[in-house]
């Protein structure tokens, strides 16, 4: 595996040691860190073409630039926009949660942890990023005429095939690479959620352990999920576009996950359908027993 670039920005000179260090006895893959002990010098740093991040962990509170302040200038910068950002803070709050979420933070660790939880969120975040710039890359293998798409009814079994639905549909939206990533997050749901049952402790811990992939392809291998459809609908109204997504899952407590509550806000999953609300719908909304998510975007912003 190629080697990961990691950039920490720390005004603590002892907490930029115990960083480096949980990084050096890591040999899969391997890490290289670049540690900047401010926000203006690290700033410096990112502004210079040659050097590459594949991702970012941030001090929330600095004197001068603050980590909020380093995190608008790094996701105004179209060069810079896609490394993902984990926010260290002392945060608990879901005010000071979504602030950190509105800027472009959308992983955290909650001083202090353990280099367990350092290195799941720092995995998670390169894995989300790489499966983002996936997505992106195949929004450019479908015809531009999706726009003229007025409706449609689609079905998926695999999170391969959530990704490629999502791109398809996503073309058909006012804004594409917004309305990609919402797409896959509410499609990969309803398929490990709600068609395979995997609960957010078991994807937690599969996470933490790297085996979420094994996991997933046995469970569908299985005679009692092998059938198992999401059902997709895809409406163009006057007033926007609508999607329907539904499972046949027992559904879940939906409310919990609309927005990132800071209990949440430092494991190395659920925060996709809050993300999804964010980023990419004007609303979210679920019908049944949790198992039918109704998602819109307005036709009046094009944007959420």
């Amino acid at each position: 595996m190629n080697e990961v670039r990691v950039l920490v920005v720390d005004d603590e000179a002892l907490n930029l040691e115990i960083l480096a260090g949980y990084f050096e006895c890591i040999d899969e893959p391997a890490f290289s860190v670049l540690s900047s002990d401010g926000g203006e010098a690290a700033w410096q740093i990112l502004r210079d073409p040659a050097q590459h991040f594949d991702v970012i962990l941030l001090d929330r509170m600095m004197p001068e630039l603050d980590g909020i302040g380093l995190l608008k200038r790094i996701k105004s910068e179209p060069r810079l926009v896609d490394i993902p950002v984990i926010l260290q803070t002392a945060a608990d709050s879901a005010e000071e949660i979504r602030e950190g979420l509105e800027a472009g933070a959308y992983y955290y660790l909650t001083k202090p942890y353990r280099r367990d939880a350092l290195l799941a969120i720092v995995q998670a975040a390169i894995t989300d990023a790489k499966a983002h710039d996936s997505l992106r890359r195949r929004l450019h293998e479908h015809v531009s005429s999706l726009q003229f798409m007025t409706r449609g009814d689609f079905h998926i079994k695999t999170i391969e095939e959530a990704g490629q639905l999502a791109a398809f549909l996503a073309l058909a939206c006012p804004d594409a690479d917004r309305a990609v990533l919402g797409i896959s997050e509410l499609l990969i749901n309803a398929v490990e959620h709600g068609n395979l049952g995997l609960s957010y402790a078991d994807k937690a811990r599969l996470k933490r352990e790297d085996s979420w992939q094994q996991e997933i392809s046995r469970l569908l291998a299985l005679a009692e999920h092998r059938e198992k459809k999401v059902r997709v609908g895809f409406e163009r109204r006057a007033e926007g576009i609508a999607l329907h997504i539904e499972d046949e899952g027992q559904g879940f407590a939906w409310q919990d996950f609309l927005e990132l509550c800071p209990e949440r806000a430092c494991d190395p999953n659920g925060r996709g359908i809050a993300l999804a609300r964010l980023m990419s719908f004007s609303s979210i909304t679920y019908e049944g027993c949790g198992n039918i998510a109704i998602a819109t975007i307005s036709s009046e912003t094009n944007t959420p």
